[in-house]
C-alpha cells in the first residue's frame, strides 16, 4: 500500500501565491469601495455642464471592485490553485526592514517636516543597512536635506511640509 507523502513547508515558509492573490484582491476591493464612497459624496451623475467630479472615479472604483471579486473567487475556487511558496518569512522580514521605517517616515513627516524626517530616514538607512561611519551619515543625510530645501523652497518656490525646526529659521 502506498502512503501519500505530504511535503511539509520549512518553518521559514509563510505566504503562498494563492494567499497573496487573495490578500491583494481584498485590498484592491477595499480601495474600490473607498473610491466609490468618496465619489458618491462629491457627485457621480451629470450636471448641466457635463459629468460631476465623481463620475469617472466612481466607475473606476466599480471596475476595481468587480475585478478584485473575480480574482478573489478564481484564487479561492479556481482549478489551478497555486500553493507554491510566494515569499518565505525570512525574505518578508527583509521587506519589512524597508516598509516599516518608510511608513514611520511618512507619519513623522506630518509632525517634524519633510526635511528633518528625510535626514533621519536617510541617515538611519545608511547607518543600519550599510554601517557607514557617523561622519558620512551626518554629511550625506544633512547635505541631501539641505540640497532639497534649496531646490524646492528657494529655487522652485514649492513649499513642502515643514516642522518646528524650519520655523526657527523663519520658513
Amino acid at each position: 500500500m502506498k502512503q501519500k507523502q505530504t511535503q511539509e513547508r520549512p518553518r521559514s515558509a509563510w505566504l503562498t501565491y494563492q494567499a497573496a492573490e487573495e490578500t491583494v484582491a481584498v485590498i484592491i476591493f477595499l480601495v474600490g469601495v473607498v473610491m466609490m464612497m468618496d465619489s458618491h459624496r462629491i457627485g457621480i451623475g451629470w450636471a448641466v455642464d457635463g459629468p460631476k467630479g465623481g463620475y469617472f472615479p466612481f466607475r473606476t472604483g466599480v471596475i476595481l471592485s468587480i475585478s478584485s471579486v473575480v480574482i478573489f473567487l478564481r484564487a479561492l475556487f479556481g482549478k489551478h490553485r497555486n500553493d507554491e511558496l510566494f515569499v518565505s518569512w525570512d525574505r518578508f522580514k527583509l521587506v519589512l526592514y524597508v516598509l516599516i521605517p518608510t511608513v514611520f517616515y511618512v507619519v513623522v513627516t506630518q509632525f517634524i517636516g519633510i526635511y528633518v524626517a528625510s535626514a533621519v530616514f536617510i541617515g538611519g538607512f545608511m547607518r543600519a543597512m550599510a554601517k557607514f561611519s557617523w561622519l558620512k551619515v551626518i554629511l550625506v543625510s544633512v547635505g541631501i536635506s539641505v540640497a532639497l530645501f534649496w531646490m524646492f523652497e528657494i529655487q522652485f518656490l514649492v513649499p513642502l511640509p515643514k516642522g518646528p525646526l524650519e520655523s526657527l529659521f523663519g520658513y
